[in-house]
């Protein structure tokens, strides 16, 4: 008795709580504060700042409002215990948050919620920076631009519909091998504060003519274009304008009519614009974690909602699908192991897998063959694998303890 008497106290000082990596070092002390737009970033203000962008002073946004009616995200009656393997060492899911700096977790198999998981004091009416899987949802915008006819062909070149990038390098790149990060032209993107991402984002915040300058004084070559992937944020950049100029309406408007409301979302989003009113088409969109989960509910669907075609379908297999991409492109040739669609992330799996992808530890994986959805969002201590490989790999990891455990499809 007097043992379980202790077990209880201990409990009930905190005794029994699961850890939160790094809490004190990122804000818990101070109730994970919001910052302010020259602040957000540093590390005692990313869980505050990166869950509620609208709120931090200084930051500029354009809503997404949310449908009348939300689409049902029923919870699974089926208790699953999900378990990965990393680094030779088996974990459950409950490991992972322990070890990782989640934010939100949320896994979904057949339209149903599996496990869902908010830490460091987040919530779910939390709308979570998507950094760059919000390339992921300009390229859904572009596909179905592209099926309206508001875009004529993928070939054309950019300046066709941006009259500002006419005569320049960017201006002269067709949309295709902008959608592929293939321009051929050299922009750097190292995340050390002095490369050209970095210079674009400080436009982005403080120009008037927001990032048009950046995009027109690139103009180096490292390879023809169509040729080869390098990672460029500028080219979705260039992307978000095109949407603009084509459609006459604001990324917002788009992703509101097009995606949001037929998704059934049950949150307002919002996409972060710059000093020139232009949404931020490569890092800035911001969403709940069960409406990222009903995006990636519409990519397993192959871009259906119900009997609705919501984004073209063969678009969408142009996008994601490996077999559907030149040799250079494909899984373990656009990079050590990934490979690189229409702004989407290619795994080498037996069956079609594919990651809206960000930095910092964001991510959202579909595999549509099973159903399966998986949303992480992270403060990781570092942008990418350049600086720590770990976090990444465990979460990948993890990935594939999640097809494995709600029997998808790896071999």
């Amino acid at each position: 008795m007097r043992a379980a008497a202790l077990l209880l106290a201990a409990v009930l000082l905190g005794g029994g709580a699961r850890a939160e990596p790094d809490a004190d070092q990122l804000g818990q002390g101070m109730g994970y504060p919001l910052g302010n737009a020259s602040s957000f970033f540093q590390p005692g203000f990313r869980v505050g700042s990166w869950s509620a962008l609208d709120r931090v002073p200084g930051v500029l946004v354009r809503r997404v409002p949310a449908p009348a009616e939300a689409q049902p995200l029923p919870r699974s009656t089926e208790a699953v215990e999900i378990r990965y393997r990393f680094r030779n060492l088996q974990y459950t899911l409950q490991d992972y948050l322990d070890r990782q700096r989640a934010t939100g977790l949320l896994v979904l198999k057949d339209g149903r919620i599996v496990a869902e998981h908010y830490r460091y004091g987040r919530r779910e009416d939390a709308r979570f920076l998507s950094f760059s899987m919000a390339k992921s949802v300009t390229s859904l915008l572009v596909g179905i631009a592209l099926e309206q006819g508001l875009i004529a062909s993928l070939d054309d070149p950019a300046a066709k519909y941006v009259r500002d990038l006419e005569g320049t390098a960017y201006g002269a790149t067709s949309l295709r091998h902008l959608l592929r990060m293939s321009s051929g032209l050299t922009f750097t993107e190292r995340y050390d504060g002095s490369d050209d991402v970095s210079r674009m984002g400080h436009a982005f915040a403080t120009s008037s003519r927001g990032t048009l300058d950046v995009l027109r004084s690139v103009a180096d070559r490292h390879s023809p274009a169509g040729s080869t992937f390098r990672y460029a944020s500028a080219e979705t950049e260039v992307l978000g304008r095109v949407l603009a100029a084509a459609t006459g309406r604001s990324l917002a408007e788009l992703t509101a009519q097009w995606l949001w409301t037929p998704i059934g979302a049950e949150r307002e989003a919002f996409w972060r614009i710059g000093r020139d009113g232009q949404e931020g088409a490569s890092a800035y969109f911001n969403a709940s974690l069960r409406d990222w989960g009903r995006l990636g509910l519409l990519l397993a669907r192959d871009g259906r909602v119900g009997e609705r075609q919501v984004v073209p379908r063969e678009y969408l297999l142009d996008a994601t699908d490996p077999a559907r991409q030149p040799a250079v492109f494909q899984p373990r040739h656009a990079t050590p192991y990934l490979g690189y669609g229409y702004q989407f992330w290619l795994l080498p799996l037996a069956e079609r897998s594919f990651v809206m992808q960000g930095v910092y530890g964001q991510g959202l994986f579909v595999q549509p063959a099973s159903g399966i959805v998986m949303v992480v969002t992270s403060v990781w201590q570092q942008p990418s694998g350049q600086q720590d490989p770990a976090p990444g790999q465990e979460r990948n990891a993890l990935w594939l303890g999640v097809l494995r455990s709600l029997g998808g499809k790896i071999d």
